[in-house]
C-alpha cells in the first residue's frame, strides 16, 4: 500500500517507508511550529493556577468532564497544600518546602543541618513538584517575564477575555520599488504601522496602542512616557518600557509567589531574580487538540416500538 501523509521510515524519517523520499512534512518535523513569544499575563497566570488539580473528577472522556467546582482557595501553584508553602502529604517528604523562596532576612535556605529548600540561588528546574499541568517553577526559583506592558490599574480597566497590553501593530515593509525586503535568516522584514495609515480602521486607530485610555496626553493627567517629560522620573517611575514580572524568585518572600501578584522592571533591563519561558500560539478546541469546542450532545436513539 501507498504510504499516507505523515508515515515515515523507522530508519530515516526523511524516506518513506518504500525508501522513497519524503514529499510532506508534518507538525512534529518541527519546521512549521509556530514561533515563540513571551505568554501574556493571563496566559501566564492560567498556566500557573492550573486549577485542573482542583477539579474534583477531572476526565479525558466526553462524557466525563470535570464538575467546574473549586474546592479550596489556592494561594500558589501547587494544589497538594492550596494554601501553605509545606508539602502536607504524608511520607518521606511531609513538611518540605515546595519552592525554592526566602523565608526571611538573611535566611535564603534555612541553618546548617537543616536547610530548608535547599538552594541560596536558584536550584534546578526540576528540583520541586510541578503544577497540575506539569510546568515547574510557576512559583518561585526566578521571576518571569510577560508580554504585558505594566499599569497598575489593569486587572481592572482591561478587558476580561484575553487581556494584552503592548500591542504594536505592523506590516510587512516593502522597498521603494514596492517588493518585499527579507531578512538574513530569509524572513520578510516587518515595520510598525503608522497612525496616519490606521486612522480610518475600525478595530484600531493607533499603530501603536500600549498607553491606550491612559491619558496621556497634552491635556489630560500624566504620561507614562518616558519620552514625553511629563510625569515619568515627577511622579511615577512606570513607563511604556515597564514589562510585568510574575512568580516569585529565590530572594522574595512568599508573598510573590502567588501568581496573582505583579511587579515590573524596565524592558532593557536584567536581573539575578527575573528569567522568561516561552509560548507558541495554538488554533483548535479549548480542551486541547482532538476535543470539539462546546457541549456537542449526543442524540439518543429511542427504541421504535412496533404497533
Amino acid at each position: 500500500p501507498t504510504p499516507g501523509p505523515g508515515v515515515r521510515s523507522k530508519k530515516n524519517p526523511l524516506k518513506n517507508p518504500n525508501g522513497t523520499p519524503r514529499a510532506q512534512v508534518t507538525f512534529e518535523d518541527g519546521i512549521l511550529l509556530p514561533g515563540y513569544r513571551l505568554p501574556t499575563e493571563a496566559e501566564w497566570e492560567y498556566a500557573a493556577w492550573a486549577l485542573v488539580g482542583q477539579n474534583p473528577s477531572p476526565s479525558r472522556k466526553e462524557g466525563k468532564r470535570g464538575e467546574e467546582l473549586i474546592t479550596n482557595k489556592q494561594v500558589y501553584s501547587w494544589s497538594q497544600n492550596v494554601n501553605g508553602l509545606r508539602d502536607g502529604r504524608r511520607g518521606s517528604w511531609q513538611g518540605t518546602f515546595l519552592a525554592n523562596f526566602k523565608r526571611g532576612n538573611g535566611d535564603n535556605m534555612g541553618v546548617a543541618g537543616g536547610l530548608n529548600d535547599r538552594a541560596v540561588y536558584t536550584a534546578p528546574v526540576d528540583a520541586f513538584f510541578p503544577n497540575a499541568f506539569g510546568l515547574y517553577n510557576m512559583s518561585g526559583n526566578v521571576n518571569e517575564w510577560v508580554g504585558d506592558v505594566y499599569r497598575p490599574l489593569s486587572p481592572v480597566d482591561q478587558d476580561d477575555v484575553s487581556p494584552f497590553r503592548g500591542n504594536k501593530f505592523e506590516k510587512d515593509f516593502k522597498t521603494a520599488d514596492g517588493e518585499f525586503e527579507k531578512d538574513s535568516l530569509g524572513r520578510v522584514k516587518r515595520e510598525f504601522v503608522t497612525d496616519e495609515e490606521s486612522k480610518n480602521r475600525r478595530n484600531y486607530q493607533k499603530g501603536n496602542v500600549i498607553n491606550y485610555l491612559d491619558g496621556d496626553s497634552l491635556f489630560v493627567g500624566v504620561s507614562y512616557d518616558s519620552t514625553a517629560g511629563r510625569g515619568y522620573g515627577l511622579t511615577t517611575l512606570i513607563s511604556d518600557k515597564s514589562r510585568v514580572i510574575k512568580g516569585g524568585s529565590w530572594n522574595d518572600r512568599p508573598y510573590y509567589l502567588s501568581p496573582g501578584t505583579r511587579r515590573f522592571l524596565e524592558e532593557d533591563q536584567a536581573s539575578s531574580t527575573v528569567g522568561f519561558r516561552c509560548a507558541m500560539d495554538r488554533l483548535g478546541s479549548p480542551e486541547g487538540n482532538g476535543r470539539k469546542t462546546g457541549i456537542n450532545y449526543k442524540v439518543r436513539r429511542q427504541n421504535n416500538r412496533k404497533k
